[in-house]
């Protein structure tokens, strides 16, 4: 979940620590290998169940990788999530080291009704990537990113980050759209859509899939694309996890030089109408080479807001200055830390240094332009609050993303200018009432100048008719494809697309 986690970043600050928290390696965990008592569940609709020992061990046998169960060393750190607000107890955690394993737990979960929740790099801010008394299959012990510089292709296993697939395939000066921080999980990015720096240029992340691997609900293993199983590549392209596991993608890859210009430009929180005016006017239709968030923010604490330009300029350096002439036109800025810079180490700057201090609420809806009224709402609505990050984000999309036609995959969203995403932070463990009542109702003044949403930020609050009319002219189709690949709804965690009947 790319973009959210930069601005979990930014709310933390610079009072975060330098490493990440609560991720050990799949190396010091301990294969269980011995299941000695019977193991409380839930069914897929919520029953009670116990499992029994015997099939449970028999699981343990099929498996390469580790079976972790409540009460193992490493059972609690592999089922949290970066979101701290989060706190959901798996009746067991798969840690597959390839599609095998994969195969035999998906095979174990419909035969024991049970629901699977698939954890990449966790940024699910929902907690769609854990569960309370079904299976989570958690990939992060499956990673491994392998460039091919003749085809210009990435092969990518199915629970790798970004940051690995920067870094890789730059060294051989390729790229593809990844998200904007290196520690999102390529899977949830990339089946739901994955805006980034470069989208604009070279479409989605999810424009960029040559292929994948994906174990479906009937445990087995199948390729998908254009000229094979192409209903379901068409499906996982868009979809998310709605069909399977993918255990592989191959990506297009695109020569770019390594050196990019980006930054932010910075100004002070009460330049907000005039600086969101230029950029609503000039953002739609700025080259298709430079990609601008605008960020709107409140930091906790009570230091003053500010308004950032977040630029990546990925065009010849010799255009940068015509490209930018709008924004750099803009009076009296508070900073300008825009320079010429390694874009993988502009991957990496809005990483998250410690994610689970930080609990997080937050709406999405995509905006087709960004209108006068757009601007009172949103300049009236931000408020600060000193025990709470206050922040508006508009994540820039059109350019590339725009030139597909909607139907081409099941992302729908070609019209959208931008991801608008209104979220707070407070300190993990603090009351969190008051910050999502505030943000409910902020979204409430913003939400009638959305249509649709980005179905990775999918939450509880989203209803199966809004799920399925975000989905648009492509949900009849998606509904087929349900039907074949996922009859029973194993795979539901996700912006759900129940089969027909």
């Amino acid at each position: 979940m790319d973009r959210r986690d930069f601005l979990r970043s930014m709310m933390a600050g610079a009072l975060l620590s330098p490493a990440l928290c609560g991720h050990s390696l799949a190396s010091v965990y301990a294969g269980l290998l011995k299941v000695d008592r019977d193991l409380d569940a839930l069914t897929r609709d919520g029953s009670e169940q116990t499992l029994a020992r015997k099939s449970v061990q028999s699981l343990a046998d099929t498996l390469r990788g580790n079976l972790l169960l409540p009460g193992n060393a490493a059972y609690d750190s592999a089922r949290q999530v970066l979101n701290p607000i989060i706190d959901k107890y798996p009746a067991m955690v798969v840690q597959p080291t390839g599609p095998a394993d994969i195969m035999s737990a998906v095979d174990f979960a419909r035969e024991n009704d049970l629901v699977v929740a698939v954890k990449c790099g966790g940024h699910s801010y929902s907690g769609k990537s854990t569960c309370n008394g079904g299976m989570m299959i958690d990939l992060s012990t499956f990673r491994n990113v392998r460039v091919d510089p003749v085809n210009r292709s990435a092969y990518v296993t199915g629970g790798s980050l970004l940051g690995p697939l920067d870094h890789e395939a730059m060294a051989l000066g390729l790229v593809t759209t990844a998200g904007t921080v290196s520690h999102t999980g390529v899977g949830g990015l990339a089946t739901g859509g994955g805006f980034g720096r470069l989208a604009r240029r070279y479409g989605l992340t999810l424009d960029n899939i040559r292929s994948v691997d994906i174990v479906s609900a009937d445990g087995r293993l199948r390729h998908a694309s254009a000229d094979q199983n192409p209903d379901l590549f068409w499906g996982v392209r868009g979809a998310g996890g709605n069909f399977g596991v993918v255990t592989a993608f191959e990506f297009e890859l695109h020569p770019m030089a390594r050196e990019v210009i980006g930054g932010m430009l910075i100004f002070p929180i009460d330049r907000l109408r005039d600086v969101l005016e230029v950029y609503a006017d000039y953002s739609p239709v700025s080259p298709n080479e430079l990609y601008t968030d605008l960020i709107a923010m409140y930091p906790a604490g009570g230091k003053p807001g500010f308004l950032a330009l977040d630029v990546c300029w990925s065009g010849p350096a010799s255009g940068y200055d015509n490209a930018m002439k709008p924004y750099l036109a803009l009076k009296n800025p508070i900073s300008n830390g825009i320079k010429a810079v390694d874009y993988v180490a502009l991957q990496r700057s809005g990483d998250a240094t410690d994610p689970r201090s930080w609990a997080t609420y937050l709406k999405g809806g995509f905006i087709a332009g960004i209108k006068p009224e757009l601007v009172e709402a949103v300049a009236d609505g931000l408020q600060a609050d000193p025990d709470r990050s206050t922040m508006i984000i508009f994540q820039h999309s059109g350019g590339a993303i725009g030139e597909i036609a909607p139907d081409a995959t099941a992302f729908a969203h070609r019209y959208a200018s931008h991801n608008m995403l209104p979220m707070v932070a407070w300190r993990a463990g603090s009351p969190p009432e008051s910050h999502v009542d505030y943000i409910r109702a902020f979204w409430k003044s913003i939400e009638p100048f959305t249509h649709g949403f980005y179905t990775v930020e999918v939450g509880d609050s989203h209803d199966s008719r809004e799920v399925n009319s975000n989905y648009q002219g492509n949900y009849a189709r998606l509904e087929e494809i349900k039907k074949r690949y996922d009859p029973a709804n194993i795979f539901r965690l996700n912006a759900n697309i129940l089969p027909p009947a």
